[in-house]
């Protein structure tokens, strides 16, 4: 039995270690990232990168209507939001402030654009979690904080 307890408690501590915590950190930069760029692409004319489609004025609008600022407000913050935080996520830069962001964002959508759409409670979830797991914890060792915190820090006299 002491043997299950030693092989399990060798593996904890494996799991516990900095390289797995660096994966996951990474695994869930790219996946908060992922959904704001998903987003962020419906927004934008095909084939640009920053050229707001027209009928995001329209969208947000008419369906968007419980929003707490302007639409001529609203869509180029949404837009550009969702083009610079996740970049700034995958690079690993800036990392818990645009975790912060897009957590804020997807407060802002829970509470004003859909909030009586139950199926987009376990979507915000998701991205909270993820967010908090990244403003508490930070980019990980494979990010560009990490290097410039390197790079940074205080020489040793």
């Amino acid at each position: 039995m002491s043997g299950i307890v030693t092989m399990y408690n060798r593996l904890v501590g494996l799991l516990s270690g900095t390289i797995v915590e660096s994966i996951a950190q990474l695994f869930a930069r790219i996946a908060l990232a992922g959904i704001f760029w998903r987003s962020y692409k419906t927004k934008v004319v095909e084939g640009t990168w920053l050229k707001i489609d027209e009928t995001q004025y329209f969208i947000f609008e008419n369906e968007f209507s419980g929003l707490p600022i302007p639409t001529d407000l609203a869509v180029p913050m949404a837009t550009y939001s969702e083009f610079l935080f996740p970049i700034l996520l995958v690079l690993g830069l800036f990392t818990r402030f645009s975790a912060l962001a897009l957590m804020g964002m997807a407060v802002v959508i829970q509470l004003f654009v859909f909030p009586d759409a139950a199926h987009f409670f376990g979507w915000a979830i998701t991205v909270l979690a993820l967010g908090a797991f990244l403003v508490s914890r930070g980019g990980g060792a494979i990010s560009l904080d990490a290097i410039t915190a390197r790079f940074m820090a205080p020489k040793a006299a």
